[in-house]
């Protein structure tokens, strides 16, 4: 069984956060490195989360994400294949212990939907600080309500996700 979903109030100290494995990344892998981004609810100032920083990282093609793979393992990155199936577009990596992850890496080509959509919805978010406090708080009524359902907890927040996106489209 995995852990419960916590979603805790910011912490200002995500960015630097973020800003340090950035470093540590682009040091591993800097030269297939296109272009790299603090993704996610820690990316968005006052937004409360699971205290996972996500980083999504840009590659010119998906390919380049093999060489990628033991680079990132040097750094204490495991690589996840089996989520390939799940979202093809995307390389998921992930850092820190099974139930207190810390990192979680998400490998896709720069001119991909995925890239393009976790940026319009981290940047809706970051102008909208209504719209942050409405996801905080349906991600802290999810989390009680699924508690270690985390596949119950992604799912339930799809709708207002994809309303978020739809808004800053149409902005």
């Amino acid at each position: 069984m995995s852990a419960s979903v916590v979603v805790v109030d910011y912490d200002p100290r995500w960015p630097s956060q973020y800003e340090e494995e950035k470093d540590r990344i682009l040091g591993a892998i800097g030269d297939v490195t296109v272009a790299i981004e603090h993704i996610g609810s820690t990316a968005v100032p006052g937004l409360g989360a699971k205290p996972i920083i996500d980083i999504m990282v840009a590659v010119s093609r998906l390919g380049d994400a093999e060489r990628c793979i033991e680079p990132l393992q040097e750094i204490g990155y495991e690589y996840v294949p089996e989520y390939n199936d799940v979202i093809p577009e995307r390389r998921y990596f992930h850092k820190g212990p099974p139930g207190a992850r810390t990192y979680h890496l998400h490998m896709v080509e720069l001119t991909s939907g995925f890239w393009e959509r976790h940026l319009l919805f981290r940047d809706f978010l970051r102008t909208h600080p209504e719209e942050a406090r409405r996801y905080h708080q349906l991600k802290k009524e999810l989390a009680a309500k699924f508690g270690s359902d985390r596949d119950g907890y992604t799912e339930a927040k799809t709708s207002f996700i994809e309303s978020v996106i739809a808004k800053s489209r149409d902005r």
